[in-house]
């Protein structure tokens, strides 16, 4: 969430950067409209309150009790007129907030301006595409042919865009899951299990409500939310709290399961398992002082870089633009795989600064001295990685000419030291 603040003294520059992303200037005029009426009904309460006040008192000293009773009934209306005008003000405040929660977050300067991911930039490519002596297959051919995934089962259990992995297609997954907590707990990141479910507060906070409610999965009953990311969850962790300087940066990662209507996506990638309702990801998470959070969005895009470097298959790095950056960030590295048997770059991790965005939804602070008054604390996140996408790079790439699949060195560990697929 934008701060009020900047928006009643830089009008100008935020209507400027949010027309970038294509968002109009009235609804920036809406937001600051309800702005001025709070500000004017408050006034008025308090002038109110100040007259009743001075009249109590002198009710006090009157000699007069028709003199005095006059003024008890006036002061009579005088509250009800308060009452009415906290009524209006609160109404007021509540309109405010929802407008200001549909205002997305505003990019930086040096995000390149486009309409759509077509005008995203490469920034850094590494490594070669592998040279087949033989037509690479697609993951959903691999799959099938090894008996590693299940489409029709998957469909039959939860409809479409669901599958099973089966057998050394589910030890897989398992294996990258595990190697990549153990490597950013490397990295320096506190590894943390949390829910897969939360409370709508906790969905508010990390800036996926309102705007994407029709995307998540909800259980009515009990008022709790399917996470569409870890990312939700972690946010929350420091929920109205107040940290110290010397706590920081915070560094989590955390494994989740996925949960996403992908009402968004109607139509698209319908082959496969590179776009369905549930996913495992495994996520990094930081809260950092607002100082340092454009140098350590360079650590978290190396981190997410490092994992495909590790496991030797080609990736670059967009920045992406303005009319593809996501509601809550200021700037975004997406990271992508090289997938052969599609002929397409594949996006495994998004890492972004949102800078207060999210604190200040979910009221987390930070002393940069003892005795300071306290500052919203930065939050970024970034994929370490998505898995499907990643599963079917890894596919693709290590797939054989007799149809087998070997093992990336780094995952060897974590298969028992199965080196194939076949």
């Amino acid at each position: 969430m934008l701060d009020i603040k900047l928006l009643r003294e830089q009008t100008d520059m935020v209507k400027a950067q949010l027309g970038r992303t294509g968002i109009e200037p009235g609804a920036i005029d809406a937001v600051l409209a309800y702005d001025e009426q709070r500000r004017t009904l408050l006034k008025e309460v308090e002038t109110l309150k100040a007259t009743r006040n001075a009249v109590s008192k002198e009710i006090g000293k009157m000699k007069d009790a028709a003199e005095r009773d006059t003024k008890i009934a006036e002061m009579r209306g005088v509250g009800d007129r308060i009452a009415e005008l906290d009524r209006q003000v609160a109404q007021t405040e509540e309109q405010q907030r929802l407008a200001l929660q549909e205002l997305r977050n505003i990019p930086q300067a040096d995000v390149p301006d486009g309409p759509d991911e077509e005008h995203n930039v490469v920034i850094a490519t590494e490594g070669q595409p592998r040279q087949f002596d033989f037509m690479p297959k697609p993951h959903w051919e691999l799959g099938e042919a090894l008996n590693i995934i299940d489409f029709e089962r998957g469909v039959k259990l939860s409809g479409s865009r669901f599958y099973v992995l089966k057998g050394m297609g589910a030890k897989l997954q398992r294996a990258l899951i595990q190697w990549l907590l153990d490597l950013h707990s490397r990295q320096g990141y506190t590894e943390v299990y949390t829910p897969f479910v939360v409370k709508e507060e906790t969905v508010w906070a990390s800036g996926q409500l309102p705007k994407f409610r029709d995307n998540l999965y909800r259980d009515v009953e009990d008022d709790l939310w399917l996470v569409p990311t870890a990312e939700v969850p972690v946010t929350s962790l420091h929920r109205d709290e107040i940290l110290e300087a010397a706590q920081l940066p915070l560094h989590y990662c955390a494994y989740t399961p996925c949960f996403r209507r992908e009402k968004m996506s109607a139509g698209r990638d319908v082959r496969g398992i590179k776009r369905g309702h549930q996913f495992d990801k495994v996520e990094m998470y930081k809260f950092v002082a607002p100082d340092t959070s454009y140098d350590e969005l360079e650590k978290l895009r190396a981190d997410a870089e490092e994992t495909c470097r590790l496991l030797n298959i080609p990736f670059r790095t967009k920045m992406l633009c303005t009319g593809d950056l996501g509601f809550a960030a200021t700037k975004t590295y997406d990271v992508e795989l090289w997938a052969p048997g599609q002929s397409e770059w594949l996006e495994v991790s998004s890492c972004s600064n949102v800078e207060a965005f999210q604190a200040r939804r979910a009221n987390i602070r930070f002393r940069p001295e003892a005795g300071a008054r306290p500052e919203f604390v930065h939050t970024l996140n970034g994929s370490g990685l998505g898995m499907p996408r990643t599963m079917i790079a890894i596919m693709e790439n290590y797939q054989q000419a007799d149809g087998s699949i070997t093992i990336p060195d780094v995952l060897k560990p974590y298969m028992g030291g199965i080196e194939r697929i076949g």
